[in-house]
């Protein structure tokens, strides 16, 4: 049996701010389907590192009704016709997320990176585009402004030690679960 390939151009069914849906024609032989697609803007997480400690930020939010313990970060574009161009462009999006990376940085925690590392780029789903990608941040500064929030923002950093943030992950006090799986593994790599 052979896989499925893609067999003519992706239409576009709804598009909004931040989503749109696709269908994908795919053959496989005989066999002609189309594949339904959720996409949106990818995001970027950040794991800045400080004498065995990692900062998180707790944060409001609304889809919980509830504070979540979260890696800083935010989307790479703010629209999706921005991050449709991109991607259409040839450029490597992971460019733009390095870009996107040094302003949550400063935004939601206050501090300058001076040095970052893409660690990981979580995939969402067959079904579902939202790529979210890591980053190791080893090397940053405080900015003397402080955090820059924006509207409607209620943003608190908080340092939290290798093992609290571990126990975190398991209690569901950090809600947002690729970023568990993306927290544990770097904290089991550097516990060994």
């Amino acid at each position: 049996m052979s896989k499925f390939l893609p067999n003519g151009p992706e239409r576009i069914v709804y598009s909004g701010k931040h989503f749109e849906v696709i269908k994908k024609p795919m053959i496989s032989g005989d066999i002609k389907v189309d594949f339904e697609i959720a996409r949106r803007c990818p995001g970027v997480r950040l794991i800045l590192v400080k004498e065995d400690k990692i900062l998180l930020t707790k944060e409001y939010r609304a889809e919980l009704e509830d504070y979540d313990y979260r890696l800083p970060g935010g989307k790479v574009f703010n629209s999706l016709e921005k991050y449709n161009a991109a991607r259409t462009s040839g450029k490597n999006i992971l460019k733009f997320a390095l870009s996107a990376a040094k302003n949550e940085c400063l935004e939601e925690t206050g501090h300058i990176i001076k040095e970052l590392k893409h660690i990981h780029t979580a995939k969402a789903g067959a079904t579902i585009e939202w790529d979210l990608f890591y980053f190791i941040v080893n090397k940053f500064e405080k900015n003397l402004s402080g955090q820059k929030l924006e509207q409607g923002e209620e943003i608190e950093p908080v340092w939290k030690s290798l093992e609290e943030t571990k126990t975190m992950c398991l209690n569901g006090q950090i809600k947002e679960d690729r970023t568990i799986g993306v927290l544990l593994k770097y904290i089991l790599s550097i516990k060994k």
